[in-house]
């Protein structure tokens, strides 16, 4: 293992260079790059800081980064409350109304992925809400950069601080967004939002819940297994360099913290893999099992969203992906999650024999591996998975897949797929052919 954490740390250098720092004891970064970020941004140094700050745990870290940043010279105009889980849009107005009365020229965010998403999006409003006040038109692919070009702006900047190994939400172009009334998530997916400069110090993942660790856990496997699945050409190698060491790393980690939640090394190897999870979505993107989880927003966690569809879809993309179900499962296989001789088996029983060793791992660490396991659900979030496929704000879900879909066959072959994960059967998935 300490092959893939090396070879973690190299992939991520390459993919960052100076602008993340990660590991351990890493905090002390923030100041200089927020300086840096402000400079560029404006003259007046001044920051926002954004973190959980309605809970006592988190005090002795707004008081190291308000030091920080006082060490950079930066005066912080503002403390303001992050995002609920999965950034409510009142979140996002909220946010963006702290910037516009307080006028910072950095926004420094030390929280999860759901703040962070949040703040990212509330910098696109800060940016360009005289010309769109809303936030809606920025959903989907580009929509940010396009709008910019035109008014020839850029976006303010953002220094993200991570807490959590997760959605890798620091390091990426993408800001889920979620409409609570509707029960539904919509995505921004562009460049101009990644944030520029990024830290995360992998002890801070102690102050966490060990549930919310294996979530994080979970969906950086899915952001890893579902670009890889999806990759083609020029980025297939990366892709499945990127998913190999990450998804060894994530396994691992994961039965490590199980043993002992207090485990450096489970830290050390969650935070690495979960990082590499954001480089794959830089790569690629995301599909069936992430597109259904924006759904089931009110009923499920995303990362256990994630880890229960994508069994049922690695079964139905199976015969399109032979080769890389051989890659996949011979890590859940050294991890003792599949007992069968993957050289035996072909097309769709591959990628049933895969699947189960998802599912085992899912088990192994009490998520549900059903729908009909998770409190809440009814055959009315179903309809909604199934309403939300055909939105051409997601399309680029279904197009992201191995076996892209039309919105005119998702009732066909979701259905399917979507019942299977209803009643935990693969065999009522259908594939296309």
């Amino acid at each position: 293992m300490a092959d893939a954490t090396a070879r973690a740390k190299a992939i991520l250098r390459e993919f960052k260079g100076d602008a993340y720092a990660f590991g351990f004891d890493v905090l002390n970064q923030i100041g200089p790059f927020a300086a840096e970020l402000a400079d560029k941004f404006g003259a007046s140094k001044k920051a926002m800081f954004v973190g959980p700050t309605q809970f006592d745990w988190f005090t002795p870290y707004k008081n190291r980064v308000i030091e920080y940043l006082a060490d950079a010279g930066l005066e912080t105009v503002d403390v303001v409350q992050g995002a609920a889980p999965n950034a409510p849009f009142v979140d996002v107005y909220r946010i963006h109304s702290h910037i516009m009365h307080k006028r910072p020229d950095v926004l420094v965010v030390m929280d999860s992925g759901s703040s962070i998403d949040a703040v990212k999006a509330a910098a696109v409003l800060a940016t360009l809400g005289d010309i769109t006040p809303e936030i809606d038109p920025y959903f989907g692919v580009g929509k940010v950069t396009e709008a910019c070009q035109l008014a020839g702006r850029r976006i303010m900047p953002v220094l993200a601080v991570m807490t959590a190994a997760s959605s890798g939400a620091h390091l990426t172009k993408y800001s889920n967004i979620t409409d609570p009334l509707k029960g539904q998530k919509k995505l921004i997916v562009d460049e101009a939002i990644t944030p520029p400069r990024a830290v995360f110090d992998y002890k801070t993942t102690l102050s966490q819940p060990a549930s919310l660790t294996q979530d994080g856990a979970l969906d950086g496997c899915a952001h890893c297994l579902e670009i890889y699945f999806g990759a083609q050409g020029d980025t297939e190698a990366k892709a499945r360099e990127v998913a190999e060491v990450g998804i060894d790393l994530l396994v691992s980690g994961l039965s490590d913290l199980t043993k002992d939640p207090q485990s450096l090394d489970a830290r050390m190897k969650l935070g690495l893999g979960t990082d590499l999870g954001g480089y794959a979505i830089m790569i690629g993107g995301t599909s069936g099992a992430h597109l259904n989880s924006f759904s089931l927003v009110d009923v499920l966690s995303h990362g256990r969203a994630c880890a229960l569809m994508n069994p049922y879809y690695t079964v139905f993309f199976a015969p399109a992906i032979e080769e890389k179900l051989r890659v996949v499962g011979a890590v859940y296989k050294k991890h003792g999650y599949i007992a069968t001789d993957l050289e035996k088996l072909r097309g769709r029983d591959l990628g049933v024999a895969v699947g189960e060793g998802m599912v085992n791992l899912s088990k192994a660490i009490g998520f549900p591996t059903k729908l009909t396991d998770v409190p809440g659900i009814t055959q009315a979030h179903v309809t909604r998975c199934l309403t939300a496929a055909k939105d051409p704000q997601l399309e680029m879900k279904l197009l992201n897949m191995p076996v892209p879909l039309k919105a005119s066959q998702v009732d066909e072959y979701m259905g399917p797929i979507l019942q299977a994960a209803w009643e935990g059967r693969f065999e009522l998935i259908k594939n296309l052919r």
